[in-house]
């Protein structure tokens, strides 16, 4: 069932009165607080709603790296109305932005405090960003002065049914060989979900490595995602043989970047997701060090 909000409608929450202004997609709007703040405002009858109110409640106060919820609605008693969250707003996604260490960092920390549970869509769109308003006054500061994770509405314990499973999760392009393979899954999906953003966000002008060459609908879509993880990071090692069936691996039959982001990713683009390094160690890593943190996408200088 979809949200019955309009536009104009005022929100009762605990802590403010939230004016709908923009619906952005079908079951998100965009809307301003008391004092003409802007909140987004998420209202849906479905599961993954409820789970990204419980899983924020949780976890925002101890991981920085999310989007926190900064309000909840009041319900009125009729069963139909669908429930509500109130979310921060954030100015842009990392498909328009840099600042990749930065918010790479952040995504790191937020692992470290969720090590129990799974996020299952990483991609650039996920990541919200806002800017620094004195950039252009100082030089050496980055672009981006906040980044969150945001949509938690599909993660799960790395216990659960979904991933002992291999419960095919997030966005093909982005998702890791095992879950595509629908091999049991765990943190590490996330290490190379993350890797494959950087990789689109390095290279800008919505550049996506493992895109297929037919569309979403055909019937080879996901193998021939799978036929670009083997060209660009494969063979597929012999330790597969410890995580596939002999039919998923009968199925298994350079471009410019800098040698730092080659170096770093190389580490996170491992087929064998016990080959990843954890997110823990990762933030140990010299890549974070180098304070050359900003570039247009797409315009990269040489």
């Amino acid at each position: 069932m979809t949200s019955t909000l309009r536009l104009g409608q005022i929100l009762k929450g605990s802590l403010s009165s939230y004016t709908i202004t923009k619906q952005l997609q079908d079951s998100v709007y965009l809307a301003t607080n008391l004092t003409g703040e802007k909140s987004i405002i998420k209202s849906v009858h479905h599961w993954r709603l409820e789970n990204e109110r419980d899983v924020l409640r949780r976890f925002q106060d101890r991981a920085p790296g999310l989007r926190p919820l900064v309000d909840d609605t009041e319900r009125g008693g009729d069963a139909e109305e669908a429930p509500t969250i109130v979310l921060k707003w954030f100015e842009d996604d990392a498909l328009n932005a840099s600042g990749r260490r930065r918010f790479t960092r952040m995504m790191w920390e937020y692992w470290c405090w969720m090590y129990a549970y799974e996020r299952v869509d990483i991609k650039p769109d996920n990541i919200l960003v806002n800017y620094n308003p004195l950039v252009e006054f100082d030089p050496k500061s980055t672009r981006i002065s906040t980044a969150r994770l945001a949509d938690l509405g599909n993660t799960v314990p790395n216990d659960s049914e979904y991933a002992r499973n291999g419960f095919p999760i997030g966005v093909p392009i982005f998702r890791s060989p095992e879950a595509a393979l629908r091999l049991p899954w765990g943190c590490s999906t996330d290490i190379w979900s993350l890797g494959t953003t950087l990789i689109s966000l390095i290279w800008g002008l919505n550049f996506h490595l493992f895109k297929p060459p037919v569309p979403a609908d055909h019937e080879e879509y996901e193998l021939e995602i799978l036929m670009k993880h083997c060209q660009y990071f494969g063979p597929y090692p012999l330790s597969y043989k410890d995580l596939a069936n002999l039919e998923t691996q009968n199925v298994l039959a350079e471009a410019e970047i800098s040698k730092e982001d080659k170096d770093f990713l190389g580490k996170m683009m491992l087929l064998d997701p016990r080959d990843r390094l954890t997110a823990t160690e990762l933030l140990m890593d010299e890549w974070f060090e180098d304070p050359g943190d900003d570039f247009p996408s797409g315009n990269r200088s040489t």
